[in-house]
């Protein structure tokens, strides 16, 4: 069973009663301790002249920690401090083989989660056979049980367990793993991390099983052309000229608001420190929620092509593009939050495991001339795009995936929903022309009425599911 390929899901959890939360937080906040105790007798082993990090005893621990955690859960904690290691000695074989130049620099031997000073990363482990995942069509559960210190102290009942509603669909179907829960102090909000085990052989299968829709190759198949950008996550237009466009700035935004929030820890470092453990948990949080939302976009979009047959793709190559400019937020948006390179690598790997080809083309010019009369007395603000010649009004993006694709496939008509500012302009009858994240799903909007994260909620609280 160990030998099974492991995918995780995770979801977004939120305790159902205001007692459950405080037990979870508590039982949360004991991990890191024991981790740390762990850890810290693994590594003075390791360390001393002859020490061993396998003979360092714990267990004697577990007396300590077992009232709240769970001895179950003390072994889980265990067991992933050892994974740790090995991984750890792994990566230390790799380095000093010449003849592997996969791992160049020396790899430091396990750490610790937090401290007193910079607080501790809340992050809980459940063993596979001791917690309970239930999914509804209204509502899903997981139930999971704390130590008895903590049941007394909240007033379990018999046989109670804490429970906390979970959003998000299972992408991935197969046996159990050991669960783990992370609170993302950035955004206010505690993840499940719910790793299954899959058969080799089911592996495909489920990953094609995760789309609505597959290529129809025995019906005629269409063509499209993604623009990629850091307003814009992606634009999409198809040669029957249907059109989608995945909104990105209210994740700068969000992406902005992190960054601010490690300017300021990092005001409030001592003068010879530059990070420290939170900070560096914020940078890390950052990303993961930059690469959720657009990994989720491009999967989204692989469908949403899939739904219209669609079996080509050209996307945007800004190579000879991108380039430093003199604004910093314009800097950080297209270098450091957009990550050019990663989308692209993503886009090719999701829309080619459907079958769809993608093929890379310069996207100069494109956002610089009209797509319908080939004028380049055009002016571009934003999202909006107009030519002075025909008087054509666009939505940038969608102009510049227009131009994209007609320079592969020569002229085509003009596109259903074009505009940036009029909801008319949207198809009525086809809603999700263009798209919002909400934390954890892309769900339909309107560009004329979209609004920021950030005038909805403080930092580190999760945006409004509304749609803007």
């Amino acid at each position: 069973m160990s030998d099974r390929p492991q995918r995780t899901n995770e979801y977004i959890a939120e305790a159902t009663t205001e007692r459950y939360r405080q037990c979870v937080f508590e039982w949360l906040a004991a991990h890191a301790p024991l981790w740390n105790q762990i850890t810290y007798r693994r590594r003075q082993a390791y360390f001393a002249e002859d020490g061993d990090v396998w003979n360092a005893e714990y267990t004697d621990l577990y007396d300590q920690y077992a009232p709240i955690l769970g001895k179950a859960t003390c072994q889980q904690v265990a067991r992933k401090n050892s994974e740790a290691w090995r991984s750890h000695f792994h990566l230390l074989e790799k380095y000093h083989d010449d003849s592997d130049p996969t791992v160049t620099e020396k790899p430091s031997p396990p750490g610790y989660w937090g401290n007193r000073d910079d607080g501790y990363e809340l992050h809980g482990l459940v063993r596979n056979d001791l917690y309970d995942l239930d999914w509804g069509e209204d509502r899903s559960t997981l139930e999971f049980g704390v130590g008895d210190v903590l049941e007394e102290k909240y007033d379990f009942g018999y046989q109670e367990r804490v429970t906390l509603e979970v959003r998000g669909n299972p992408q991935w179907d197969g046996d159990d793993s050991r669960l783990e829960l992370v609170y993302d102090e950035a955004a206010n909000t505690l993840r499940v991390k719910h790793p299954v085990r899959i058969r080799p052989d089911n592996l495909r299968e489920q990953r094609l099983d995760a789309f609505t829709h597959t290529l129809d190759s025995e019906n005629t198949t269409y063509t499209a052309a993604i623009d990629v950008g850091a307003n814009n996550t992606l634009a999409i237009v198809t040669s029957t000229g249907e059109t989608t466009v995945y909104h990105a700035r209210p994740e700068f935004e969000r992406y902005q608001a992190l960054s601010a929030l490690i300017a300021e820890l990092q005001s409030d470092l001592p003068d010879d420190q530059y990070t420290s453990k939170r900070i560096q948990r914020v940078y890390d949080q950052r990303g993961e929620i930059r690469d959720h939302s657009r990994d989720a976009a491009v999967k989204h979009a692989a469908d949403w092509l899939l739904e219209r047959n669609v079996d080509t793709v050209y996307v945007g190559d800004l190579t000879d593009v991108l380039d430093t400019h003199w604004s910093a937020e314009v800097n950080e948006k297209t270098h450091a939050f957009w990550s050019h390179r990663q989308l692209i690598d993503r886009i090719e790997l999701t829309l080619g495991d459907v079958g769809i080809s993608v093929t890379q083309v310069s996207e100069r010019d494109s956002s610089s001339e009209c797509p319908e009369c080939g004028s380049d007395d055009v002016v571009r603000d934003g999202d909006e795009f107009r030519c002075h010649d025909c008087e054509l009004d666009a939505h940038s993006d969608v102009a510049g995936a227009w131009n994209l694709l007609q320079t592969e496939i020569g002229p085509m008509a003009r596109p259903a929903a074009l505009s940036a500012e009029r909801d008319g302009d949207a198809p009525l009858g086809r809603e999700g022309a263009y798209w919002e994240w909400n934390g954890h799903d892309w769900t339909p909007a309107r560009f004329g009425n979209q609004s920021s994260p950030l005038d909805q909620t403080s930092v580190g609280e999760p945006a409004s599911s509304q749609p803007g």
